[in-house]
């Protein structure tokens, strides 16, 4: 950090001083609660968290080691802390790459003149994999929380997973549809896992007959003015990549919400969950 009040002992943090260093960081993805009354306003709620965690079914974490792969602003890496597990480590790359401030003022900027949406990374002024803007938010957490996660930076689908070793629980949570090759990433994924994956992603119903093993492709921002969306599956066909991918077997946790209707013929966006087992 920068400025001279961060690099002050925890002791000497005051509710004043925490809110302060939080609102410095500008963009949140994730509502974190660092204490003393102070929670980083992230995109991600309080009541967002509270439904997702609902989905998610997760087992008790406490005594496990947990990956958390696509950390973020670490909501899940540092509640699966407080949840007692034994090992945890958070690992991303992409978004701790991002400036997202800026990447959100380019994104208004290219909707209000109707220009294309290009990826991030293709973007100078938005994408520095060596100062990493993105995982300021991380950072400030981990330290405000006395944190004892491990921090692994590596782009998942390239770097060599061997050091990492393998996990009770991996959770792979809103990542596998940014992803230009889902199935080589659970691959991946169950290379890690000597347990439970739960994989969390943007899910589609499509009309017809249900129980249909489908991706749909998605390009060019066409999915919430997002360049990083590639595929987006049906429940089916997220529980069906995971057995080709390896795992013993799978269960859709979460799937199309009840008495879901389709307008007139059109595909329905909703988020999906699937636990994948050794």
């Amino acid at each position: 950090m920068r400025d001279s009040a961060a690099t002050q002992t925890l002791e000497q943090l005051d509710r004043v001083t925490k809110q302060r260093l939080v609102d410095e960081i500008g963009q949140w993805h994730h509502s974190i609660d660092v204490g003393d009354g102070v929670v980083t306003p992230g995109g991600k709620t309080p009541l967002h968290h509270h439904d997702d965690i609902n989905r998610l079914r997760l087992p008790s974490l406490a005594g496990k080691s947990v990956l958390d792969i696509g950390a973020w602003d670490g909501y899940y890496t540092f509640m699966a802390e407080g949840a007692g597990a034994s090992r945890v480590v958070a690992l991303d790359h992409y978004v701790w790459s991002v400036d997202y401030q800026k990447a959100a003022e380019y994104t208004t900027r290219q909707l209000v003149s109707g220009q294309q949406i290009r990826a991030f990374h293709t973007l100078p002024e938005l994408w520095d994999p060596v100062g990493l803007p993105g995982k300021r938010g991380f950072d400030l957490a981990h330290r405000l929380l006395c944190s004892r996660a491990e921090v692994i930076v590596g782009d998942f689908m390239t770097m060599d997973l061997s050091p990492l070793g393998t996990f009770d629980v991996v959770l792979f949570l809103g990542v596998i549809y940014h992803l230009e090759e889902p199935l080589h990433a659970l691959r991946r994924v169950r290379q890690l896992t000597h347990g439970l994956v739960v994989i969390e992603t943007e899910a589609v119903l499509l009309p017809g007959p249900p129980g249909r093993p489908l991706w749909q492709f998605v390009d060019a921002a066409q999915l919430n003015h997002d360049p990083s969306i590639w595929w987006v599956p049906t429940a089916e066909g997220l529980r069906a990549i995971c057995l080709a991918a390896g795992f013993s077997r799978a269960e859709i946790v979460s799937g199309p919400p009840k008495r879901s209707r389709l307008r007139r013929g059109q595909p329905m966006n909703y988020r999906g969950v699937v636990h994948a087992f050794c």
